[in-house]
Formats: C-alpha cells, sequence, structure tokens
C-alpha cells in the first residue's frame, strides 16, 4: 500500500515538475527568443519523461484525489509575465525536490538524478532573471524616453555627444555609414560607455556586429537595412539573447510601418517630417504621416526629419511626442542648451 503511495506521488510531481517547465521554456522561446534556454528546458522536460515509469502512471487516482479542487487566490490571476515565471518556477523546484527525497525510496539513481537537475534550475532561474530583467529595464527606459540623438560625423563628435546627454538627451543612435571598421567601432565604444554614464541608451544602426562588440542596448535598421528576422538571429547566435536588445526600425509611410509592426520591433521613426541631407532620397512624409502615427502606434515613436528648437512646437501640434534630431544637436554650437530647450518643450 505504501510504495502505492509512493507512486502517486512520483506520478504527481513528475507531471507538476513537466507542466511547470513547458511554461518556462514557452517564454524562453517566443518570449525571449533564446534558443539556448528553450534547448534547456526541453532537454530537462525530455529526462522527466524518461524517469515517467508505467507503475507511476497505474498509481494514478485523480478521482479520489482530496487535493484537486483546492487552489489559492493568488493562482486565480497572474500581475504579469515575471509573476507567471516565478510561479513555475517555484512549482518546479517543489515538484524536484518532492522527486528527490521520495525516489530515494524506490531508485537512489532517481533521487540523484533530480538533485543534479535542481541545480541545473537554479542555474536556469538565475539566466532567466537576469535575461528578462536586462530587457525590461531597456524597454522601459525607452518608453519614458522623449528626445533621442541620431549622431552624424562631426569632429570630437565624443564631445558633441557629452554636451547633448548633458542637455537631456535619453536615446543615442551613432550612426557612420562610411569608415573603416576599427575607427568606428573605437568611437561606437565611447559614446557607449558615456551614454551608460547618463543612464542614457545607445543603439547602434544597422551594424549588429558593432551593437554586440561594445554593448550596445539595442539596433536600429531602416527598410533596406538588414532584415529585423536576421538582426534577431545574429543577436541570439552564440548563446546571445535577441530579447535583452531594443529593435527599432525606420518608416516613412503607413505601408512600411505595417512591415515594422508586423516585425514586431520596439519601436520606430517616422518621417521625414521634412526634406533632409540625412536621406537625400526621400521625400518629405510631413506633418500627415505624423498625425497618422499619433492615431495608429501603441508602441514607442519618433518623429524625425528635419525637426529643430524652431519647429519642434508644430511637430508636437500635430501629435509627437517623442522627436528624433540629428543636424539641430549634432551641428549646433551649444548642444546642452538645445537639448534642454527641447526636453522642456516634449515635457
Amino acid at each position: 500500500m505504501s510504495q502505492q503511495i509512493v507512486y502517486r506521488i512520483l506520478d504527481a510531481n513528475l507531471d507538476r515538475a513537466r507542466e511547470a517547465i513547458r511554461t518556462i521554456e514557452e517564454w524562453c522561446r517566443f518570449g525571449l527568443e533564446n534558443v539556448d534556454l528553450c534547448d534547456r528546458c526541453k532537454q530537462m522536460r525530455q529526462e522527466l519523461a524518461q524517469w515517467h515509469r508505467e507503475e507511476f502512471r497505474r498509481a494514478r487516482n485523480t478521482t479520489d484525489d482530496p487535493a484537486t479542487g483546492l487552489s489559492h487566490a493568488q493562482e486565480v490571476s497572474r500581475a504579469d509575465v515575471q509573476a507567471v515565471l516565478r510561479a513555475n518556477m517555484g512549482r518546479l523546484q517543489e515538484a524536484l525536490r518532492v522527486l528527490e527525497e521520495y525516489g530515494k525510496v524506490v531508485d537512489p539513481h532517481l533521487g540523484e538524478a533530480m538533485k543534479q537537475m535542481r541545480y541545473q534550475v537554479y542555474i536556469l532561474e538565475s539566466e532567466l532573471v537576469k535575461s528578462s530583467n536586462l530587457g525590461q529595464v531597456r524597454r522601459q527606459k525607452l518608453q519614458e524616453a522623449s528626445l533621442y540623438l541620431v549622431t552624424t560625423p562631426v569632429d570630437d563628435i565624443v564631445s558633441v555627444v557629452d554636451l547633448a546627454l548633458q542637455g537631456g538627451v535619453q536615446i543615442v543612435q551613432y550612426r557612420q555609414k562610411e569608415g573603416e571598421d576599427g575607427t568606428r567601432l573605437a568611437i561606437a565604444q565611447q559614446l557607449c560607455d558615456l551614454c551608460h554614464k547618463y543612464e542614457a541608451l545607445f543603439l547602434v544602426n544597422d551594424r549588429v556586429d558593432i551593437a554586440i562588440a561594445v554593448g550596445a542596448d539595442g539596433i536600429h535598421v531602416g527598410q533596406t537595412d538588414l532584415p529585423v528576422s536576421a538582426v534577431r538571429q545574429i543577436l541570439n547566435a552564440n548563446g546571445g539573447d535577441a530579447s535583452q536588445y531594443i529593435i527599432g526600425q525606420s518608416t516613412t509611410n503607413p505601408q512600411e510601418l505595417a512591415i515594422a509592426l508586423n516585425n514586431q520591433v520596439d519601436y520606430v521613426g517616422v518621417g521625414p517630417v521634412h526634406a533632409t541631407p540625412t536621406k537625400p532620397n526621400k521625400a518629405a512624409a510631413g506633418y500627415e504621416y505624423v498625425n497618422y502615427a499619433a492615431q495608429n502606434i501603441s508602441i514607442p515613436w519618433f518623429a524625425i526629419g528635419g525637426i529643430d528648437e524652431h519647429n519642434l512646437a508644430e511637430a508636437i501640434a500635430s501629435g509627437a511626442k517623442r522627436v528624433a534630431i540629428v543636424r539641430a544637436l549634432m551641428k549646433a554650437e551649444y548642444p546642452d542648451r538645445i537639448a534642454k530647450q527641447m526636453r522642456s518643450l516634449l515635457s
């Protein structure tokens, strides 16, 4: 009789552990898009399945189980995805401990296997929290940002960006299409370190390799740059995690906007509002597109293209709450003063 009870305990907790780890695995797959974490979850699920013997299943008696109807108020709803992960990680660890202890009664190898898996889960939890939190922190900063600087080649670019950050710029995108890679890498590293000193986000235009190398917060691509799917694939390579990074995309009309939203980017650029030498082959989208964006976009978006301290109020009146600035800051005599003035208007 006692053996059948132990079998029932093992059966219930093997089911519980596999259900919990599958819930975690789904987030690693679809939320974090992390192949490594997903594969580790899958391997643990398969190992648990191998230990789920037929005699354990035959001992199951769900009909007479007095605890099947028990629940708790906290199980009725979850505040967010993090709460789901915490609950299932706790359930997994508890089930593994039960399997370890009662497994010793049936097979010492089962107890030892569950002990080792429990240690693996502790490591998995640590990496999962780290991956989830970093992306969450970066996206929270993106949500709160209103003034975004896109660099253009100037003398002493680091000093110009430093002043702009002092004035209140919250995001900097390093955009450099020409030049030697070694030089670009060195400048990107300086700008990244500078942004993080001011707790601002640092993004790299198009060059995913440079973004990864310097520890950037994200990547921005245009419609003709690398596809967003390829950017994520590169970020996920060699144990990386695309979900930790912010990915933005330029759009110049509703059709391109639809593509960007389908790519599930974190933000979009909307413009060029005015004709600009930065995009010489792009006609101005005007305030009509800004107004369209204000009515149709739920993710963060930044009006861009010829916006300066003189016409910013007009962009705001058309619905823009966030703007990306190029020449008005990069070519300014006092970038800190202009940035401060713009932040004041935006707030």
